[in-house]
């Protein structure tokens, strides 16, 4: 056992975990999952927030396995390796607020760090602005840390907190098996499912929390995150989280090089747009929320299932953020960013800088 812990806090070891991901994601493409979306955190987040009726938005709806084996999976190897500490109250409704502009700005995009990776893994040549746009909110988040930025301390709390969202998650699983979807019907007793578009493509529901368990749980021991890869190498010229996020990207290149999933191009990607300045506008409003919150929307869920409250209201906030962009055409499509996703950019990055100015540590 003392060995399978210390793995996964070498380089090999989360080259090995940025490996899987990249292979699973790709493979979840295969077995149902959107074209260059085998993974996306914000994406399904977005779709969990479209099956509980959070927004109406009818090609996005589906209750996502993986987010549910995410947190779960992470959970798991807390307790399994004694590292569940429930915790809370390093300012809440300011984590709140930046999931919900993280999310706002990655629907720009229209991906996360994890799906910007797979959309270049997948050929698709748009994800370098949105990738170079991440880096660049992370950059300037960077800039906030060495200005003294700090969210404050989190505080021991009762386990009850640590387990809200894992309970919330089981939840969904839960509502997911007794109110599956009928065959051509976009909504259950209680759930919305998407008859046609992204939200109707799918994995087997098994398939698909088994390996969200698997990354759940690996990602949790090897603290795998895509913003403390950017943020490490800026601020500390470390490597070590970079190495798993590179190997994320070679891998899935593979494996799409193996199925045949690898179309080199910038038009008629799917999912994306080519609105080269949003793509970039979208993510730097991400990357710098990501940046400011301490971590990536794959971490916040990760942190979540070992007992964090304060990520935990992060994911919340991506995923009321998910609504808010769908019901107020905030939200990029295949056609271009939605009527009101520039004020929705600039207002986020507006509301970022002020966070990051004003909460910054007095020194005496």
């Amino acid at each position: 056992m003392s060995k399978f812990v210390q793995i996964f806090a070498t380089r090999w070891g989360i080259i090995i975990v940025g490996a899987l991901i990249g292979i699973f994601a790709t493979l979840l493409q295969k077995w149902g999952n959107p074209a260059n979306m085998g993974v996306c955190v914000a994406c399904f987040e977005r779709d969990m927030a479209g099956a509980l009726g959070l927004h109406r938005a009818a090609v996005v709806q589906y209750m996502r396995p993986e987010i549910i084996g995410f947190v779960l999976g992470s959970l798991i190897a807390a307790y399994a390796f004694k590292e569940f500490r429930a915790r809370a109250g390093s300012a809440p409704i300011v984590r709140f607020v930046l999931g919900a502009f993280a999310m706002i700005g990655a629907l720009v995009f229209l991906g996360c760090p994890w799906r910007a990776a797979l959309r270049l893994a997948g050929g698709d040549w748009n994800a370098i602005f949105g990738l170079l746009g991440l880096i660049g909110g992370i950059w300037v988040g960077t800039l906030f840390f060495k200005g003294g930025y700090n969210l404050g301390r989190s505080q021991t709390t009762h386990t009850s907190v640590g387990w809200l969202l894992p309970l919330t998650m089981l939840g969904f699983l839960v509502l997911m098996l007794v109110f599956p979807q009928v065959t051509g019907q976009d909504k259950s007793d209680v759930l919305f499912y998407s008859v046609k578009g992204p939200g109707s493509m799918h994995a087997p529901l098994f398939l698909s929390l088994v390996i969200g368990l698997i990354i759940g749980f690996l990602a949790q021991r090897s603290r795998f995150c895509t913003m403390g890869a950017i943020r490490d190498l800026v601020l500390f010229r470390q490597t070590h989280l970079l190495s798993g996020f590179v190997s994320l990207v070679v891998f899935a290149f593979l494996t799409n090089l193996a199925l045949g999933q690898f179309h080199p191009g910038f038009a008629n990607q799917p999912v994306a747009h080519t609105m080269a300045l949003w793509n970039f506008g979208g993510m730097v409003l991400a990357g710098l929320a990501f940046a400011l919150a301490g971590g990536c929307p794959g971490r916040q869920l990760f942190l979540a299932g070992e007992g964090d409250g304060d990520a935990a209201v992060f994911v919340l906030g991506m995923i009321v953020g998910a609504a808010f962009s769908h019901n107020f055409g905030l939200a990029g499509s295949p056609q271009g960013v939605g009527p009101h996703s520039i004020a929705a950019v600039i207002t986020g990055l507006l509301v970022c800088l002020f966070i990051g100015f004003t909460m910054r540590q007095k020194t005496a």
